[in-house]
């Protein structure tokens, strides 16, 4: 594999994978300022940011998603918005909408929405009409107010939350809504010495400006990592590994078959491939190994299989169909 490195045109060079590592190591360590643990969330985040795309966040109330999601948005150096989702909440109140004034006739008036980074609260609290005005402009990076047609910054993140447990007031968020987000992060709770920290150093009592984070990169510099997101080598036999495990997720040839209504579409296949070239780019290297796509697996495969009535009854979740699919899927 390495042989076929080196035949790479694009190859990234040495320094500039020590200058990326550095960049998401500052990240890193200004969002350990507020968030403690959480370090596989944080590579989540992170990794959906380089692949530009976006991410659904889910867990129980006041684990700090948004307090996350809040700080990786600050420490960026971008413009960031944060949208609550409520019940009433109108597709213009996200997009914004054409006003007229006496003096100076009709007006465009933008929503929070023209931000780099867009934190969507709850989003599962707002009506369907209402989520697919969000998930529109995800998917086409702009906005058409009146009629004009404007497009969204570049980078731009949407890095939406919901929690699990509710039923009463929220509005479950279509499969073909959810299939929009790169990847579906599952935020636990913390270990124990971790919570003694949050206790002692809780953002309830504190202001969120009390933890001085400072800005870790800029704008420009998270497009030139996107960028080099797409030179990190991938083999011809990793494609085949991709391909084999998205394939298997259609089929019933591995234990949990049985149990998956529909698999994944190519979407999966595309997702796959990119965050497994980010992943290879946070831990150091130009070049992607098998053990990476095991690693974003979960994340991108965990919200793109519809399982069936008879998974639900048994207590069959996505995560342990997953785990089978990698133990049944080889290398070629």
């Amino acid at each position: 594999m390495k042989e076929d490195i080196l035949q790479q045109g694009q190859k990234l060079s040495n320094e500039e994978i020590r200058e990326a590592a550095r960049v998401i190591l500052n990240i890193k360590n200004e969002i350990k300022k507020v968030i403690a643990g959480q370090e596989e969330v944080i590579d989540s985040l992170i990794c959906a940011l380089l692949c530009n795309g976006h991410v659904l966040v889910e867990g129980v109330p006041g684990i700090a998603k948004t307090l996350l999601i809040k700080s990786l948005a600050q420490v960026t150096g971008c413009s960031f918005k944060r949208i609550q989702f409520t019940v009433d909440l109108l597709p213009s109140d996200i997009l914004g909408l054409t006003t007229y004034n006496p003096e100076s006739g009709f007006e465009i008036v933008k929503g929070p929405i023209f931000a780099n980074f867009v934190i969507a609260d709850e989003i599962n609290r707002s009506p369907p009409k209402t989520q697919s005005a969000l998930i529109e402009a995800m998917q086409e990076r702009q906005v058409t107010i009146g009629n004009t047609t404007f497009l969204l910054p570049s980078p731009f993140f949407v890095m939406a939350n919901q929690n699990p447990i509710e039923s009463e007031g929220v509005y479950n968020l279509p499969e073909a809504q959810i299939d929009r987000f790169i990847f579906k992060v599952l935020m636990g709770y913390p270990k124990k010495d971790e919570e003694l920290r949050i206790m002692e150093e809780n953002a309830t009592l504190k202001n969120f400006e009390d933890f001085h984070l400072n800005s870790a990169t800029s704008a420009q510099e998270i497009l030139y990592l996107q960028q080099m997101v797409h030179r990190v080598y991938l083999d011809q036999k990793i494609k085949e590994y991709i391909l084999n495990l998205v394939n298997l997720t259609r089929s019933k040839d591995f234990e949990y078959g049985n149990y998956i209504e529909l698999g994944s579409s190519p979407r999966a296949s595309i997702y796959l491939f990119i965050s497994s070239k980010a992943l290879a780019l946070i831990k150091g290297r130009n070049y992607v190994i098998p053990k990476d796509v095991k690693e974003v697996a979960p994340l991108v495969l965990r919200h793109r299989l519809i399982l069936s009535y008879k998974a639900r009854a048994d207590g069959i979740t996505s995560d342990k169909i997953i785990e089978s699919l990698l133990r049944t899927a080889r290398v070629p």
